[in-house]
């Protein structure tokens, strides 16, 4: 992804409309021995829901797994498992799908539910709310990721009695500020104090400052991940595969609904993001994770994203 100038928050995009992908999520493992064994898990089924429609997935595996079979987890996502007893060297998962959104419906951002003050969308009680019992999305992590920083920069921006969506306006604005986007400077193990001391990471760092924030007053938030459609810059053509996975978070509203933003980009979500999974943190919702059993003593990844623009 690249980096972007400063700018005021986008609530929606100039031309919004309906918009229609082909994405394709190419990953391939390449080893210097061979496995015997391999077991994966592929969380890289886009979500069917309001807003979001998918209308072709197929996830290819080669070598073919022996076994292989699809869930849904926790959270509600498409999850798939497989185990390749074939003997390989490289292992390659290949995720196509077809899938149309619809732009931000203007309800979740002018609704009673955002205009009201902030405190009001704490969720009261451990009871289901919705499907999804919004409370568990209060919860801290293990080991805890709200430390002194996060609290003192969510009290800087969450003040009492603002509207819900003023505050997800200004948080996601001083996100974009306050930290530098520099590809490969964070892993996916960087915790988010570390984050908040070098003010400087990548999407899925600027999520999880976000819901630490958000989790810090007792509010709900989840960490989603998915893709970002982006234009070529002006004269120059599309690359092919030069993609990659984007990630964002979304902040629980009284009615069971769900205001989702993007810190990195400093705007809410809207029809250029594709919704793949959510759940508290990224662990919940990895794209590919696994375990092997080899002499190998090194190995190579090598990911190839592209969304491309079917209208």
């Amino acid at each position: 992804m690249t980096d972007f100038a400063p700018l005021m928050f986008s609530a929606r995009t100039e031309a919004s409309r309906t918009r229609a992908y082909r994405v394709t999520h190419a990953t391939t493992y390449t080893y210097d021995d061979s496995v015997s064994s391999s077991y994966g898990r592929c969380c890289l089924t886009p979500r069917e829901m309001p807003g979001q429609r998918v209308h072709e997935q197929q996830i290819v595996i080669d070598p073919e797994p022996t076994d292989r079979s699809e869930g849904v987890d926790a959270f509600g996502n498409v999850d798939t498992f497989f185990h390749v007893t074939t003997r390989h060297t490289e292992l390659a998962v290949r995720a196509t799908s077809v899938v149309e959104v619809d732009p931000l419906d203007d309800s979740i951002t002018g609704g009673p539910a955002a205009r009201s003050q902030w405190e009001c969308a704490v969720p009261d009680g451990i009871a289901g709310i919705g499907d999804e019992m919004a409370y568990q999305y209060r919860l801290d992590l293990c080991p805890p990721e709200i430390g002194d920083e996060v609290r003192a920069y969510a009290d800087a921006v969450l003040t009492p009695g603002k509207p819900l969506v003023t505050v997800i306006e200004d948080l996601t604005t001083a996100i974009y500020t306050d930290f530098q986007y520099h590809s490969g400077s964070t892993s996916v193990a960087t915790r988010v104090s570390d984050v908040m001391a070098r003010r400087e990471g990548v999407c899925q760092d600027f999520a999880r400052v976000a819901i630490a924030c958000l989790r810090s007053k007792g509010l709900a938030a989840r960490y989603v991940s998915g893709y970002l459609a982006t234009e070529p810059p002006p004269g120059q053509d599309r690359v092919i595969g030069a993609g990659a996975t984007h990630a964002w978070a979304a902040v629980w509203m009284p009615g069971d609904r769900w205001l989702p933003f993007d810190p990195t980009n400093n705007k809410f979500v809207d029809e250029r993001h594709i919704t793949v999974a959510w759940g508290r943190d990224y662990d919940d919702v990895a794209p590919l994770r696994g375990v092997i059993y080899t002499d190998s003593t090194t190995s190579t990844i090598d990911v190839s994203v592209d969304v491309a623009p079917l209208d």
